[in-house]
């Protein structure tokens, strides 16, 4: 039922904006989305499991947004600095994505463990959702090595040590800024003069 599930987690998200997880009940979630809770408890086994499977879409979310950052116009400095962009307005805008991004979950949140969850032939839904959550370690060299390969191009190159190590620090910087935000001259400003050189 993928449009139940998706329902259910846009119910599930909505909830969490107004309330604390801890006091998310399955039954509003399931009744917001217009269906029955069983049918909430098929899709993903426990509250544990919709939260594991809420967080795992807010991540792919968040880098379905870096791969659009990168692929849009510009020189790979404009492109890199589009992404450090998006990186500061989805953590801002997105209260989950700030806690993948940062390691720092609030209580409001749900905290699902960042190892793989038990699988259980029961229940198929969860164990697609049931794999390992990224620490903000893994999102950090996931968005390095995506913006490596769209910037470096199919051809091998010599220094793509240096624009691995140019394409990590510009995520830094915007992890940096979601954390303290840039003052006068903004994000755009402290990339540039993270890449002193154009990496590409």
């Amino acid at each position: 039922m993928p449009g139940a599930r998706e329902s259910l987690l846009d119910a599930a998200f909505a909830a969490l904006t107004r309330r604390p997880w801890s006091t998310v009940r399955m039954v509003d979630v399931a009744a917001a989305a217009g269906v029955s809770r069983q049918t909430l408890y098929n899709e993903f086994g426990s509250k544990d499991g919709l939260a594991r499977a809420l967080v795992r879409r807010e991540a792919d979310g968040y880098l379905a947004g870096v791969e659009r950052a990168l692929a849009g116009h510009g020189d790979a400095r404009e492109r890199l600095t589009a992404t450090a962009e998006w990186t500061v307005t989805a953590a801002h805008d997105n209260a989950l994505v700030r806690a993948l991004l940062t390691g720092c979950w609030s209580e409001r949140l749900p905290t699902p463990a960042l190892r793989p969850a038990p699988a259980s032939a029961a229940v198929p839904a969860q164990r697609r959702a049931g794999g390992p959550l990224p620490s903000p370690g893994d999102l950090v060299a996931l968005v390095r090595d995506r913006a490596v390969a769209v910037l470096a191009g199919p051809a091998a190159r010599p220094d793509t040590a240096e624009l691995a190590r140019s394409c990590e620090l510009v995520v830094r910087v915007a992890l940096s800024c979601v954390a303290a935000p840039p003052g006068e001259g903004g994000l755009a400003d402290l990339v540039r003069g993270a890449l002193h050189r154009p990496p590409a």
